[in-house]
């Protein structure tokens, strides 16, 4: 009894894959075709990352950077290879998609700021607007890099203070390098009584610059008078120097310029009021 039942159930089978092939065979050639898929989905999301990782190291660009974005790659490729395989198989990918867009849309809502300030980070690496070593004013932070990274740029202070300054917020205002280029203009402003005579005041000043050999001449020198203020005579120098010797050269020519203005009676004013004081016969009777 039992051997019959087997047989009916082998007659079955048999008769239920004859009538079925055509479906069988679809299935297995969607299921092959999805597992091709989900093969070169894998090796071309490899290959792209790997491609993308390469080039923007040979660019100079952080490798944090490089990692995340071949990351950012690699996964999408993903992401869309698994919607392609289970398109194949037979799945409704419409409602998928609308699960990944909206997963994908809360999630940079939530990482909003997180975001603002990677996409200024890559910004920052590709461009080098700044690098490691270099002295720059960002937004009123001012500094010396110490390390751009994918969300934020670390400065150390002249007194040793460690800024950390969101890299959307260095993106969004002026970037002022001050020592990319090797040479700098320093600027001064010298005032003097009124009663000095400018061709001396100006040969005072150009013979303390002359014999500085800091100054780069070549790059002009100017000493000019730039304004009659209320209590003084206001003279322009700008000089040329190499960067790294800018603020010395400043605190040196100030000091000479007050030591030749003493030596030639020159007058450095300051600020005052004068209070005249007038008689006022009364006329009232006594």
């Amino acid at each position: 009894m039992e051997e019959l039942n087997v047989v009916d159930g082998i007659n079955e089978a048999t008769v239920w894959l004859v009538n079925n092939k055509d479906l069988l065979i679809i299935y297995i050639v969607n299921i092959l075709m999805a597992l091709l898929i989900l093969i070169i989905g894998v090796i071309v999301a490899k290959v792209f990352s790997n491609s993308v990782q390469r080039m923007m190291s040979a660019r100079g660009i952080d490798s944090t950077v490089a990692d995340f974005i071949a990351a950012i790659v690699r996964y999408s490729i993903l992401v869309f290879t698994f919607v392609a395989v289970l398109g194949r198989l037979g799945v409704q990918t419409t409602s998928v998609i609308a699960v990944i867009g909206a997963a994908g849309l809360a999630v940079a809502l939530a990482l909003q700021g997180s975001l603002s300030n990677l996409a200024a980070g890559v910004l920052l690496v590709t461009f080098r607007p700044l690098k490691a070593g270099e002295q720059v004013d960002l937004a009123g932070a001012a500094g010396t890099v110490v390390q751009v990274q994918i969300l934020s740029t670390t400065l150390r202070a002249p007194d040793d203070k460690i800024i950390v300054v969101p890299n959307s917020k260095i993106i969004a205002n002026n970037i002022i390098n001050i020592s990319r280029e090797p040479n700098r203009r320093t600027d001064m402003m010298i005032g003097v009584a009124y009663n000095a005579d400018i061709d001396l005041v100006k040969k005072v000043l150009g013979d303390i610059i002359s014999a500085d050999v800091r100054i780069i001449h070549q790059r002009g020198v100017i000493v000019r008078l730039h304004e009659m203020a209320a209590s003084s005579l206001n003279f322009t120098v700008r000089v040329w120097t190499a960067n790294v010797d800018a603020m010395p050269v400043y605190w040196d020519l100030m000091e000479n310029f007050k030591r030749a203005l003493d030596a030639n009676n020159i007058g450095i004013p300051y600020p005052q009021m004068d209070v005249h004081l007038h008689s006022v016969t009364s006329t009232a009777p006594e």
